[in-house]
């Protein structure tokens, strides 16, 4: 009996995972308030009440889609701005790993830039928590550092907000790069990289003179 309710709980995870998937393929070519859930249940090849078997709604199967994409960003956003290192070393570790997730996660980056200030407002606070969640775990993280003796909690959390926008915005840009022409990627990519590594150096200036 426990097998056949292993099976059965693998397979309704493979639909489930099966309607992710073909919902951010759709999700390449428009936003999520205009997906209709018949358009993901066509292109699984199951009914569309089965749709409801794993979500309430397309707003319920959009919440999933930015745990999916952010939930696992955690140890990576903890990572770009770790004490370890001296400040230059920190810079390129943090754009290095911006450009290696947009590059192997390409989709999921353009459904959060686009869904963050989208139409679907259950979306768009999941988005904000995961956000809210990534600031208060750079937080603790740039509270570690010798330079942030004598901060206040606010403005800790005012750097670290600018951190995760910083990164968004560059993530933004990584996409950007990698959707012209093949031939010029790597300029653009370049290009890129330069402008986020001259912004997180201005950043971290402000952040050694903060307290003169």
């Amino acid at each position: 009996m426990s097998h056949t309710l292993g099976i059965r709980q693998a397979q309704k995870q493979k639909t489930r995972q099966a309607l992710l998937d073909a919902a951010l393929a759709l999700l390449e070519e428009q936003s999520l308030s205009s997906l209709g859930l018949r358009e993901v249940t066509r292109a699984v090849g199951v009914a569309p009440t089965a749709f409801y078997r794993h979500f309430r709604s397309t707003a319920d199967l959009g919440v999933a889609l930015v745990e999916e994409a952010l939930g696992s960003l955690h140890p990576m956003i903890r990572t770009t701005v770790s004490t370890t290192g001296d400040p230059e070393e920190r810079v390129a570790r943090a754009i290095d790993l911006i450009a290696r997730h947009v590059d192997g996660y390409p989709a999921h980056v353009r459904f959060i830039a686009r869904e963050r200030h989208g139409g679907v407002q259950p979306v768009r606070e999941a988005i904000r928590d995961q956000l809210a969640r990534f600031a208060q775990e750079v937080k603790t993280e740039l509270a570690k550092d010798p330079v942030a003796h004598g901060w206040s909690e606010d403005d800790l959390l005012m750097l670290a907000h600018l951190y995760v926008d910083q990164m968004l915005s560059t993530a933004s840009l990584f996409l950007e790069a990698l959707e012209g022409p093949e031939e010029e990627r790597a300029d653009r990519t370049l290009h890129v990289a330069q402008l986020a590594t001259r912004q997180m150096r201005l950043i971290g200036l402000g952040r050694q003179h903060w307290l003169d």
